[in-house]
């Protein structure tokens, strides 16, 4: 099997409001807006994080990104006036701080990420 894009899925209970939240958190308007429901952001080359409005599963989504640097990463957040969690310290080096949209899916920036461990 060859798969082509990754594409993962936050539900939300209003589109407009997830619209302006992931705009601040992403640093940019979306990439896409294919269907009233549903905005995207391509964050990595093959892939997205794509916003649908789904109120019967609106935060259920565990999103994890891993940035460069995760310091400056929550320095950019909070200068776009958003609030990421304090950095914690996970196993082998690894650090993570997380944030929730209004819906309550909770968003995990991972420091420190590595394709082996």
């Amino acid at each position: 099997m060859a798969i082509a894009q990754l594409l993962a899925v936050v539900p939300v209970s209003d589109i407009e409001a997830a619209r302006t939240w992931y705009t601040r958190l992403f640093g940019r308007p979306p990439d896409n807006h294919p269907m009233t429901t549903l905005v995207e952001w391509k964050v990595v080359e093959f892939g997205w994080v794509q916003v649908f409005c789904d109120p019967s599963r609106a935060g259920s989504a565990l999103l994890n990104l891993a940035v460069r640097d995760l310091a400056v990463h929550i320095a950019e957040l909070e200068g776009r006036e958003l609030s990421p969690g304090p950095v914690v310290a996970a196993d082998k080096g690894v650090t993570l701080s997380s944030i929730e949209d209004p819906d309550g899916n909770r968003i995990t920036f991972i420091g420190n990420f590595r394709d082996v461990y």
